[in-house]
Protein backbone atom coordinates (compact mmCIF):
# COMPACT_ATOMS: atom_id res chain seq x y z
CA UNK A 1 0.00 0.00 0.00
CA UNK A 2 2.91 2.36 0.28
CA UNK A 3 4.16 1.48 -2.44
CA UNK A 4 1.18 2.36 -4.22
CA UNK A 5 0.80 5.91 -2.50
CA UNK A 6 4.62 6.61 -3.68
CA UNK A 7 3.93 5.54 -7.02
CA UNK A 8 0.58 8.19 -7.27
CA UNK A 9 2.62 10.67 -5.68
CA UNK A 10 5.09 10.44 -8.33
CA UNK A 11 3.20 9.91 -11.04
CA UNK A 12 1.08 13.38 -9.66
CA UNK A 13 4.53 15.60 -10.13
CA UNK A 14 5.27 13.57 -13.50
CA UNK A 15 2.23 14.88 -14.88
CA UNK A 16 2.16 18.13 -13.43
CA UNK A 17 6.26 18.56 -14.72
CA UNK A 18 5.03 17.50 -18.03
CA UNK A 19 2.35 20.06 -18.32
CA UNK A 20 4.08 23.09 -18.17
CA UNK A 21 4.06 25.60 -20.72
CA UNK A 22 7.75 25.46 -22.59
CA UNK A 23 8.82 28.76 -24.47
CA UNK A 24 8.50 28.11 -28.28
CA UNK A 25 11.66 28.95 -30.41
CA UNK A 26 10.77 31.18 -33.67
CA UNK A 27 12.90 32.04 -35.99
CA UNK A 28 13.96 35.58 -36.36
CA UNK A 29 13.78 36.53 -40.18
CA UNK A 30 16.51 38.88 -41.43
CA UNK A 31 14.50 41.97 -42.41
CA UNK A 32 14.06 42.65 -45.96
CA UNK A 33 17.28 44.78 -47.53
CA UNK A 34 16.03 47.78 -49.02
CA UNK A 35 17.73 49.41 -52.35
CA UNK A 36 17.12 52.78 -53.77
CA UNK A 37 18.23 53.80 -56.99
CA UNK A 38 21.60 51.89 -56.99
CA UNK A 39 23.36 50.91 -59.67
CA UNK A 40 23.95 47.51 -59.86
CA UNK A 41 24.81 44.66 -62.94
CA UNK A 42 22.56 42.83 -64.33
CA UNK A 43 22.42 39.80 -66.88
CA UNK A 44 20.66 36.78 -67.58
CA UNK A 45 21.42 34.08 -64.24
CA UNK A 46 22.27 31.31 -65.80
CA UNK A 47 24.43 32.11 -68.61
CA UNK A 48 26.51 35.20 -67.28
CA UNK A 49 25.90 34.93 -63.46
CA UNK A 50 26.34 30.76 -63.50
CA UNK A 51 23.39 30.60 -61.44
CA UNK A 52 21.34 27.11 -60.83
CA UNK A 53 17.97 27.55 -63.20
CA UNK A 54 16.49 25.69 -65.43
CA UNK A 55 16.07 28.59 -68.24
CA UNK A 56 17.18 32.37 -68.99
CA UNK A 57 16.12 34.55 -66.22
CA UNK A 58 16.71 38.29 -65.30
CA UNK A 59 19.38 38.61 -62.23
CA UNK A 60 21.24 41.72 -60.53
CA UNK A 61 24.59 41.18 -58.46
CA UNK A 62 24.59 44.04 -55.79
CA UNK A 63 27.56 43.93 -53.56
CA UNK A 64 28.84 41.22 -55.41
CA UNK A 65 25.87 38.87 -54.52
CA UNK A 66 23.63 37.82 -57.64
CA UNK A 67 19.54 37.50 -56.97
CA UNK A 68 16.45 36.29 -59.20
CA UNK A 69 15.00 39.76 -60.06
CA UNK A 70 11.06 39.30 -59.30
CA UNK A 71 8.93 42.07 -61.08
CA UNK A 72 10.41 42.50 -64.05
CA UNK A 73 11.71 39.80 -66.60
CA UNK A 74 14.47 39.01 -69.09
CA UNK A 75 12.12 39.27 -72.03
CA UNK A 76 10.58 43.20 -70.62
CA UNK A 77 14.26 44.94 -71.71
CA UNK A 78 14.90 43.12 -75.48
CA UNK A 79 15.68 39.65 -76.69
CA UNK A 80 17.81 38.12 -74.04
CA UNK A 81 19.84 36.23 -76.71
CA UNK A 82 20.65 39.15 -79.43
CA UNK A 83 23.93 39.92 -79.47
CA UNK A 84 23.57 42.56 -76.92
CA UNK A 85 21.05 40.86 -74.56
CA UNK A 86 21.45 39.77 -71.53
CA UNK A 87 22.15 36.61 -72.09
CA UNK A 88 25.45 37.92 -74.15
CA UNK A 89 26.72 40.27 -71.72
CA UNK A 90 26.41 42.03 -68.22
CA UNK A 91 24.83 45.60 -68.43
CA UNK A 92 24.95 48.01 -65.65
CA UNK A 93 21.03 49.07 -64.32
CA UNK A 94 19.82 51.27 -61.55
CA UNK A 95 17.02 49.25 -59.67
CA UNK A 96 15.21 49.83 -56.25
CA UNK A 97 13.20 47.22 -54.68
CA UNK A 98 13.76 44.85 -51.84
CA UNK A 99 16.00 42.04 -51.08
CA UNK A 100 13.50 38.64 -49.68
CA UNK A 101 14.29 35.55 -49.69
CA UNK A 102 17.43 35.71 -51.58
CA UNK A 103 15.56 37.27 -54.28
CA UNK A 104 15.37 40.66 -55.56
CA UNK A 105 11.61 41.79 -55.91
CA UNK A 106 11.99 45.38 -58.14
CA UNK A 107 9.91 48.39 -58.29
CA UNK A 108 11.86 50.37 -60.53
CA UNK A 109 14.28 48.71 -63.65
CA UNK A 110 16.05 50.95 -65.90
CA UNK A 111 19.05 49.46 -68.20
CA UNK A 112 21.66 51.91 -68.43
CA UNK A 113 22.99 52.97 -71.87
CA UNK A 114 26.04 51.59 -72.92
CA UNK A 115 29.50 53.44 -72.59
CA UNK A 116 32.13 53.97 -75.40
CA UNK A 117 34.33 52.15 -72.81
CA UNK A 118 32.38 49.80 -72.55
CA UNK A 119 31.74 48.86 -76.42
CA UNK A 120 35.42 48.20 -76.52
CA UNK A 121 35.72 45.32 -74.85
Amino acid sequence: MKSLFVMLFIGFFAINANAQNKPTVTAIKPPAKEIKNQVVEASCGECQFKMAGKTCDLAVRINGIAYFVDGTSIDDHGDAHAKDGFCEKIKKAVVSGTIVKDRFVATSFKVLPESKENNKN
